[in-house]
């Protein structure tokens, strides 16, 4: 069986405080969009399963300790599954981009062997193991209001994106270790969304609350970020997740597709693709 598992951005993020837990509270506008890692899976004989990956970025993964090991044992754990399976994953998806990759092969996995049967509880546990993100990839589009609670779009919108990654792996842990300032939480409002032009509106004046975070580390990312945000077509550039991945909204996949042409031109070392939601 292929299976496509889709990667994610996150069209604004703010911390708002830190929990006792080591983690951080936030809240987050978000989107899958169909830049995807492939995963090939087949049931096998034996007892334990045979993990591989490929591809691009295929060499910055943990062989034996990562997010698919993590969830096929969660699974068989809890009685959800009883076979053993080979999984090669054909890495598309830049690592430590802050797309969610690795999460997103996991939830991809999870979907596909429980038939998407998957209560709170199990949610929970997977969360603690796997990522406080794997929510996420039950959704297309939303607004992430805690670590807790998803917001789904009734309403979907096209979206075009310009995608690149500077050869710049992010650490998600010290990120947010460094993070000192914290924002306040703000209500989600579906009148600010129930059009496209007011969603856009709405993200326009939102922004990536660890950014500056990432800028101040690696200056590569201000400098991308204000390149792209000058690309006719873009409403606005920014970083996703925990970086490095830079990208900006565009107008239309023609406008992102001529932008990604210059950046391409320029930074022919760097990671670079258009993407849409899905």
């Amino acid at each position: 069986m292929l299976l496509k598992s889709f990667s994610k951005i996150n069209l604004s993020l703010s911390v708002n405080r830190k929990l006792k837990n080591g983690l951080h509270d936030i809240q987050s506008y978000f989107c899958l969009i169909n830049l995807f890692d492939q995963i090939k899976i087949r049931k096998i004989n034996g007892r334990k399963d045979i993990v591989r990956f490929q591809g691009k970025f295929s060499k910055y993964i943990k062989k034996k300790n990562n997010s698919i090991i993590h969830a096929l044992t969660i699974l068989r754990e809890r009685n959800l599954i009883s076979n053993y399976y080979s999984v090669l994953v054909n890495k598309k998806i830049p690592v430590f981009g802050g797309m969610g990759g690795g999460t997103s092969n996991a939830a991809c996995l999870i979907k596909y062997l429980t038939r998407k049967r998957i209560n709170k509880n199990l949610l929970t546990i997977l969360d603690k193991k796997i990522g406080s993100d794997l929510k996420l990839f039950f959704y297309g589009q939303g607004f992430l209001e805690d670590l807790k609670k998803v917001n789904d779009f009734r309403r979907k919108y096209s979206l075009y994106f310009l995608l690149v990654y500077p050869n710049v792996r992010c650490s998600t842990h010290y990120v947010y270790s460094k993070v000192k300032k914290f924002s306040s939480k703000f209500k989600h409002s579906l009148k600010k969304i129930n059009d496209k032009n007011k969603f856009i509106e709405l993200l326009i004046n939102k922004n990536n609350d660890l950014q500056s975070i990432v800028e101040n580390k690696h200056p590569i990312i201000r400098k991308l970020i204000i390149e792209i945000g000058q690309k006719k077509g873009c409403y606005f550039s920014r970083m996703t997740g925990s970086g490095s991945v830079c990208y900006g909204l565009f107008k239309s996949e023609k406008t992102a597709k001529v932008a990604l042409k210059g950046i391409r031109l320029k930074y022919p070392q760097y990671w670079s693709s258009v993407a849409k939601t899905i």
